[in-house]
């Protein structure tokens, strides 16, 4: 259907006071004239000039112009300027500021009621004249705007209706204060070369005592805000100079206001200890889900568009069929050529919605740049940027919110592209207040880590502002003009300018001379001081700024949600735990999750347990009394688990040599068990029933006494059972009578040095009991219930029977044996009070508290059957010498594989024993190494340890002493050096006092009005005539 047919329906339309209404969402008036400025580095300009033209006749009383030597517009960009909200600037990837394509229209209508714009580009010179006062005079509702175009060489017009030409030149002529053609052409010969664009705005907007909003007699060079007065007003609130000076975060037009050049800032090279900080967050998503959209549904229309296409060449070649005429194969190939390009088109559309899908998961990364304003501290807070240009200004956060001196003066510059903060309209804010309070947010975090980095507040806040001249209590004051201090801030900010030509930053190294000097706005690289910058081919230098890192603390609202976690992760493994378990074999056993206790049936089984020795050295007295050869080891009975009901006791001889058999059956065992430890598997024991029984009776006291130091007999309802994962041996045992119940014995494990971390992970967990319940004569029924109430008071009792254990302490990187005489149970961990057996100086301590589990502390290990120490042997005497009854049964010792292993290993160890005598012989001992060398074992034992110790503390005291005294002589010789030195420091400061006070003289003779007061003002001075002379 033709468009003509369309002449009858209704149209939205747009009126002449939609100008007005979308002039009024710049509140900020400057904001109005930076969205002219925009336009024009938008298109490339080099440089824009903001000047003024007086005309009475007009309201307001002048013109406001702006000339730029952008790229300038032909008829048709021209055409699209009035079309509100159409832009071709407006791309995800775009850097340029304009995106609604609507800053020159809101912009102009809020200085003035009328605009007319010249612009030139390719050969074509076009006028734009946009009039509410036409529209009112006419009484036209609709947007009405006159677009004449000529030839720039001929300036003949360039239209095929002339009759529309001069209806527009005739309103132009009529509404502008441009009356002919002439006047018109002397507007397009103001615009330099073959491109470019002047914007005029004229009958300005007045306030209510009738004059115009914008100043521009106050200050010839400026542009100010009229009837605002600079006290308590940002620069940039009053002057426009001010606001174009840090309107872009890295500017690279030049602006000229009625024909001065503003001297632009990059504000990161303003600023005094600047820092950076990069940020990234995955909260920035409005825009990026706006993208996603766009480009889901441009993809969805392609890939629409691509299967219509291919489907309609699919019915064409099955209705051609085999029609082989040059027309059908030509119809039949455009077809077939569509449906591909719209496959291709509907693939790239694709490949765009899945790349930026994937940018949407992506963080997005922002780089915060903090310094410190030295020059106007009062010029405090954030600058948020948008692709370059400015959004909003001294934004308050973080510590500057308290509004104490701490964070004052600092000022944060950020840029955030348009993928993670939209501007609004007017560009004075964020579309997104949400996103944009998380910015200011995470601005304010950093900016308390920038003040600690900077460590102002440990040096002296108020020390630091008065070093840079500002000596008022009143933080508004300006600093000091006295030149010490103007020298002092221009040392700190090295000048930072624009060169006029090539556009290039150059920094222009510290000069006296410099410090007061205001430079020409037409500077060039030549009239740089620094000799590899001074010409404009010279490659521009990047400001190095250093990069710190944010160490954020955790907190209180995620310490909670930490401990939350914590306490259901610990519900959850209770919740698991308080289950029942039925146990009908031995490979159900091996299912248990964790190491469980048991309730034996019978309850007067005792354990009696073998006695230890410690496994280094005993006490320096004992070793030397003790006898050369030590008498025939007494062997202790193993322990023995007696049922209710069994066979009586067998012949003593029957039962030792049986029990011997046993006990190398398991120490064999045992052995395979720290390697099973040592694999992390800790709650992995042997399972096996208990076999038959040897002898019936209790052990005697001495006995229990001695079995403290390694192995504690369970309480008689509780046993420890534990599940090995994977059996290292197999065994087999006749099962028990359906007459008895069945019983679960544990076996421990040999390395005691496990104890402590299993205690410690048992604490943590819930403790469970298994319960037996006899089913029937072949099933046992392990129920696991909850103990913890109890396992409080239990685990104090066990830690108390800790007392008198045997262990070794690291103190110093070196180990010393001593006992617990003292336990203490914390909340998480249980602490010894070890007294150290042997003390070898008065520097070592005698006892320390250490941590049950800890790397520093060990448990000592048992003793071999057939080497036993001394003091093992002299205990060993004391239980031979009591009688023998029947509830003490004696083993023979093992004399096979067994004493020849434990032989090399008490050689291995007393040649280990020579080579220490040996490496720390004192000097006048009387023994000497090849003596050392060739001792046996038994000398070993008995030698003298005690005076070896002496000889050797004595020889190390010795050498100690010689070092002192070559310390205190060579101490004694500097401080003797030192005092000489400051004599000839004093006599060299007289000589130069005196020397300055000849040098003021000198120039108080010379030049009478000279007035020098300190030693600093004189040697600025001298400083000053010297780089005169230069």
């Amino acid at each position: 259907m033709a468009f003509s047919n369309y002449s009858s329906l209704q149209r939205a339309q747009l009126t002449f006071d939609y100008l007005h209404t979308n002039s009024t969402t710049h509140e900020f008036l400057f904001g109005a004239l930076a969205e002219l400025v925009d336009n024009a580095r938008d298109a490339d300009a080099t440089k824009i000039d903001i000047f003024t033209e007086h005309r009475e006749d007009l309201r307001g009383g002048f013109m406001l112009c702006f000339l730029d030597d952008g790229a300038g517009m032909d008829s048709n960009d021209a055409a699209s300027v009035i079309q509100f909200g159409k832009s071709a600037k407006r791309t995800p990837e775009s850097t340029q500021i304009g995106q609604y394509g609507n800053g020159l229209k809101s912009g102009s209508m809020r200085i003035g009621k009328d605009f007319i714009l010249f612009t030139k580009k390719d050969n074509t010179m076009t006028c734009l004249f946009l009039s509410r006062t036409f529209h009112e005079e006419e009484g036209i509702d609709e947007v009405i705007v006159p677009l004449p175009t000529w030839n720039a060489r001929t300036g003949e017009p360039l239209t095929d209706n002339m009759e529309k030409f001069a209806i527009e030149t005739e309103l132009i002529y009529k509404y502008s204060p441009f009356k002919s053609e002439q006047e018109v052409m002397e507007q397009f010969r103001k615009i330099p070369g073959d491109k470019g664009t002047l914007v005029i705005i004229f009958n300005l907007k007045l306030m209510d005592n009738g004059e115009p909003e914008l100043d521009v007699t106050s200050d010839p060079r400026d542009i100010q805000m009229a009837e605002t007065p600079p006290e308590g007003t940002k620069p940039e609130r009053r002057s426009f100079r001010a606001y174009a000076a840090v309107l872009y975060i890295d500017p690279r037009m030049r602006i000229f206001i009625h024909g001065h050049k503003v001297q632009t800032k990059r504000l990161s090279c303003c600023l005094y200890k600047p820092r950076m900080y990069k940020y990234a967050s995955k909260r920035f998503k409005t825009r990026a889900e706006q993208e996603v959209k766009k480009a889901e549904h441009m993809a969805r229309i392609a890939e629409e568009k691509a299967r219509e296409a291919e489907s309609k060449a699919r019915a064409l070649e099955l209705r051609l069929g085999g029609d082989l005429t040059r027309e059908s194969r030509v119809m039949l190939r455009q077809a077939q050529n569509m449906a591909i390009t719209m496959r291709r088109e509907a693939d790239v559309k694709k490949r765009i919605k899945e790349a930026k899908q994937q940018a949407l998961k992506e963080p997005k990364e922002l780089n915060f740049i903090f310094g410190v304003n030295i020059e106007q501290r009062h010029l405090d807070g954030m600058f948020v940027y948008n692709c370059s240009r400015l959004i909003k200004m001294y934004e308050k956060v973080g510590p500057q919110l308290e509004g104490g001196m701490a964070c004052g003066g600092v000022v944060g510059v950020v840029d955030a592209p348009y993928l993670v903060l939209e501007p609004t309209h007017n560009k004075q804010d964020f579309a997104d207040a949400k996103e944009y309070r998380h910015l200011l947010r995470a601005m304010g975090e950093h900016l308390a880590q920038y003040w600690k980095d900077v460590e102002i507040a440990q040096k002296g806040i108020s020390k630091f502002w008065d070093d840079f001249g500002y000596l008022s209590a009143n933080w508004n004051q300006p600093p000091s003009n006295e030149l010490r201090y103007k020298r002092r801030r221009a040392m700190e900010i090295p000048t930072t300018i624009q060169c006029d030509m090539c556009l290039k930053w150059r920094t222009l190294p510290f000069q006296l001379s410099a410090v007061e000097q205001e430079y020409p706005d037409t500077w060039v690289c030549a009239m740089n001081p620094d000799a590899e910058q001074d010409r404009c081919d010279a490659p521009e230098q990047k400001q190095k700024v250093p990069l710190s890192v944010l160490k954020k603390e955790k907190s209180a609202e995620d310490k909670q949600k930490e401990l939350t976690e914590k306490i259901r992760q610990h519900q959850e493994k209770l919740e698991a735990l308080q289950k029942t378990t039925p146990i009908h074999s031995q490979a159900d056993l091996k299912k248990l999750p964790l190491e469980v206790t048991t309730r034996p049936v019978l309850e007067n089984s005792d354990l009696v347990s073998r006695p230890q020795r410690p496994r280094s050295p005993p006490l320096p007295d004992v070793i030397k009394n003790a006898p050369s050869r030590p008498p025939a080891p007494l062997p202790l009975p193993r322990p023995i688990f007696q049922h209710k009901k069994g066979p009586p006791a067998r012949p003593a001889v029957n039962s030792s040599r049986s029990q011997s058999l046993t006990f190398r059956e398991e120490f064999s065992i045992s052995r395979t068990q720290p390697h099973t430890v040592a694999h992390g598997r800790s709650t992995a024991t042997l399972v096996r029933p208990p076999p038959k029984p040897l002898a019936v009776g209790r052990a005697s006291p001495v006995l229990l006494q001695n079995s403290k130091s390694q192995l504690r007999p369970p309480s008689p309802k509780h046993s420890k059972l534990l599940v090995l994962p994977k059996k290292p041996h197999a065994f087999r045992h006749p099962q028990a009578s359906s007459s008895r119940k069945r019983s679960i014995s544990a076996i421990e494990d040999e390395s005691e040095e496990e104890a402590g971390p299993k205690k410690d992970r048992r604490k943590l967990g819930k403790h469970v009991t298994v319960k037996e319940e006899k089913k029937d004569s072949n099933e046992v029924v392990v129920e696991l219930t909850d103990s913890a109430g109890e396992e409080e008071s239990a685990e104090l009792k066990r830690a108390q029977k800790d007392k008198g254990l045997h262990v070794e302490v690291r103190v110093n990187k070196e180990w010393y044996t001593g006992r617990v005489t003292a336990v203490e149970v914390g909340k998480k961990v249980v602490r010894w009070k070890v007294k150290f057996d042997y003390v070898p100086t008065d520097v070592t301590p005698r006892d320390r508290w250490v941590e049950r589990g800890s790397e520093d502390v060990r448990l000592m290990k048992p003793p071999s059957p057939e080497h036993q120490s001394p003091d093992t042997q002299q205990q060993q005497e004391v239980v031979a010498a009591q009688p023998s009854t029947s509830e003490c049964v004696r083993t023979e010792p093992d004399t096979t594989a067994s004493t020849s292993s434990n032989h090399e290993t008490v050689d291995l160890l007393a040649q280990a024993l020579r080579n220490c005598l040996r490496y720390f012989l004192p000097p006048r001992f009387p023994i000497s190494k090849k003596e050392l060398s060739s001792m046996t074992s038994e000398e070993l034992v008995a030698f003298p340890l005690k005076d070896y110790f002496k000889e050797y503390e004595a020889g190390l005291q010795e050498l100690c002493n010689s070092y002192q005294t070559k310390a205190n002589d060579k101490a004694r010789a500097c401080e003797e050096k030192l005092l000489v030195e400051e004599q000839k420091l004093a006599e060299t400061k007289e000589k130069l006092q005196k020397l300055r006070t000849n040098i003021v003289a000198l120039l108080q003779k010379v030049q009478e009005d000279i007035d020098i007061n300190t030693d600093d003002e004189l040697d600025a001075y001298i400083e000053d005539l010297i780089t005169r002379g230069d």
